[in-house]
């Protein structure tokens, strides 16, 4: 969920490409061709005239004319410009293809990609769901094509291990996509069959399938693991069937996976890179960094690590502090800062964490951005609420203060085993007692005060992508 606006090297749009979404041509006045990639491997090919000066407000009727989404449903997604490297999620006044021509000057900004690498890259425009959609809304939907494109998109982030879950959930959702796909009337021997056909990748993420623990435990247990996935998978497909019967509606499956996806609280996120700073473990591993995903959605901020695919720390927006923090010399990294209350040996203190992002700044203004609507849609139903129970209500932004000032405690993190919950414990983490006073490492320097950061004012404008819309 990045952008801002640069100029760097030679533009490369006359080069040819098959993942290519904008077509490139010297007149662009004319009609050209645009594809708008969907999950699950499909797209929307539209013929645009003007393409230069073309909004995604524009392009969004025609796909949604395209694909039958109904009215009541189109907030529910929108266009995102996409690479392995970086990902943005655009505003309906924005214009993709001026976007995709600084493209290289959004990854120099806001990646450590190699030059090589960015020379290289190509962004698609993909149309996915909307960050800033409510998840209470989607069971609201009946509409069976609205319904499919988000279960694409959630089973594609819990296949690559996007979003992280346990086994008794990614089972369950392995057996509803096979559902969908087949029906929910197949016997034990079918049940098997389909599965070995379309390969225990297409059911559980990638990493489950795969399995680990080295070399010779692949080998001694390859065949044996695969037999229990397959077996897991068919007692959840069993227990499913008899559950809905064997003719269920494709929408009953869809709400229901999608339910199963909400419970994650990740789900719907926008998703950064960043790295944070390993225990120290001794004098020879001092340094080292472990690469996490953030991400950042309306209910709060979840660092999870890639290789593991766990959760490390998982924080709702009334259980936090942010700051963000510039390079102050060279060589020296964009910070996240985020503080949370912990324990140390028995004694209530504060936590700062440190994520080191190109991304930190558009970190940090986006979770001001989710605290703003959060609060709004928040004072909005204490407002109704009041005018119906006719009870005085503290203003939102007193309220979101409140919650997060210095006058009281936030709920404290619980260490569980779960892959959804925080491990704290594994965290490098910088801990101070509550009056400011140090107790294990200084405080990071900060040209103004950390705690200004808690309840931001509402004067906030979208995560500074303004300047994109100049050619």
């Amino acid at each position: 969920m990045e952008g801002d606006n640069c100029s760097f090297p030679p533009d490369l749009s006359d080069d040819h490409s098959q993942r290519g979404s904008v077509a490139s041509s010297a007149t662009l006045s004319r009609a050209q061709d645009v594809l708008v990639y969907l999950f699950g491997e499909s797209a929307v090919h539209l013929s645009v005239e003007g393409l230069g000066s073309v909004s995604v407000q524009e392009l969004g009727r025609s796909v949604r004319e395209a694909l039958q989404i109904p009215e009541s449903a189109q907030d529910a997604f929108a266009f995102w410009l996409c690479s392995p490297l970086l990902e943005l999620q655009l505003k309906p006044r924005h214009q993709p293809y001026k976007l995709c021509r600084q493209w290289q000057d959004l990854l120099y900004r806001f990646t450590d990609a190699s030059e090589e690498d960015i020379s290289q890259d190509e962004p698609y425009l993909q149309y996915r769901r909307n960050v800033f959609y409510p998840k209470s809304k989607e069971l609201q939907i009946e509409d069976e094509t609205v319904l499919r494109l988000l279960f694409e998109e959630a089973r594609s982030n819990i296949l690559t291990g996007r979003y992280p879950c346990d086994p008794e959930h990614w089972a369950g959702l392995g057996a509803l996509s096979l559902a969908l796909e087949e029906g929910a009337g197949l016997d034990s021997q079918q049940t098997t069959a389909k599965i070995r056909e379309k390969k225990l990748p297409s059911f559980v993420p990638a990493h489950v399938a795969t399995g680990s623990g080295g070399f010779f435990s692949t080998l001694r247990g390859k065949s044996s693991r695969q037999a229990e996935l397959e077996q897991k998978l068919s007692k959840e497909y069993r227990q499913l069937s008899v559950s809905t019967g064997t003719s269920p509606e494709p929408q009953q499956l869809l709400h229901q996976y999608l339910r199963m996806c909400h419970v994650l609280p990740y789900y719907g996120c926008a998703f950064f890179c960043g790295e944070i700073d390993k225990p120290v473990q001794g004098i020879l591993q001092r340094g080292k960094r472990k690469a996490v995903s953030v991400g950042i959605c309306l209910e709060g901020v979840y660092v999870i690590d890639v290789k593991e695919k766990h959760v490390l720390l998982g924080l709702r927006f009334s259980e936090l502090s942010w700051d963000h923090s510039y390079p102050e010399e060279e060589g020296d990294s964009h910070i996240l800062w985020l503080e949370f209350d912990g324990e140390e040996d028995g004694t209530a203190v504060n936590k700062l964490l440190k994520i080191y992002s190109k991304q930190a700044e558009l970190m940090s203004g986006f979770i001001e951005f989710c605290v703003e609507l959060k609060s709004a849609s928040e004072g909005g139903a204490a407002a109704e609420a009041g005018g119906e129970t006719g009870a005085p209500q503290e203003p939102a932004g007193q309220e979101a203060g409140a919650r997060n000032g210095r006058g009281g405690r936030r709920g404290m993190l619980q260490r569980q085993g779960s892959v959804v919950c925080s491990r704290v414990h594994s965290l490098n983490t910088i801990s101070y007692v509550d009056n400011g006073k140090e107790i294990k490492r200084l405080k990071p320097k900060r040209a103004a005060s950390f705690f200004a950061r808690q309840a931001p004012a509402p004067t906030y404008s979208a995560v500074q992508t303004e300047s994109l819309e100049q050619g």
